[in-house]
């Protein structure tokens, strides 16, 4: 098992900077918020989705998303279409190039989950998971407050989620 370099005896403070790596590693390792590939993963699962509804699940500035969608229509990966009774809205839908795109980026990132994990068994990855979404849920109620006034100062943002 590892153990951290760091001099502490407090178990809570390990807990926080063993977190605080792990989600340092864990950034390192994702493929980002709204990178192309995890907009083909999510397109990939829908069968469409409005530029507005993608913007939603990305949590990112429609500015952002816009010219990302711009980069993968150009590679012919996606069609953007305006909605014709609503002008205002557009249905974003994979090609097939797109489709096999989105199902490699699938594949790679299954494969880089189960290389974050593998040195777990699977009863170690149940426990872990429970561990972690007590504590979540836990920090929700808790630090609700402070965590409200945060996301005010992020533009109403909703918090990231991964996408399994």
């Amino acid at each position: 098992m590892r153990k951290t370099s760091h001099y502490s005896d407090d178990v809570n403070e390990k807990l926080i900077i063993n977190l605080r790596e792990i989600g340092h590693m864990m950034r390192m390792q994702y493929e980002g918020k709204a990178s192309q590939k995890r907009i083909l993963i999510i397109l990939s699962k829908l069968e469409t989705i409005t530029q507005k509804e993608l913007t939603v699940r990305l949590g990112i500035q429609p500015g952002s998303v816009s010219e990302i969608l711009t980069k993968l229509e150009n590679a012919g990966l996606i069609i953007r279409q305006e909605n014709e009774t609503d002008h205002r809205t557009t249905t974003i839908q994979l090609t097939d190039l797109g489709k096999q795109q989105a199902l490699e980026a699938t594949m790679q990132r299954q494969s880089r989950h189960e290389q974050m994990f593998a040195c777990l068994t699977e009863q170690e990855k149940t426990t872990l998971q429970s561990l972690l979404e007590k504590v979540s849920e836990d920090w929700e109620v808790r630090f609700a407050k402070s965590a409200n006034h945060d996301h005010h100062h992020h533009h109403g943002q909703h918090k990231p989620h991964f996408d399994k």
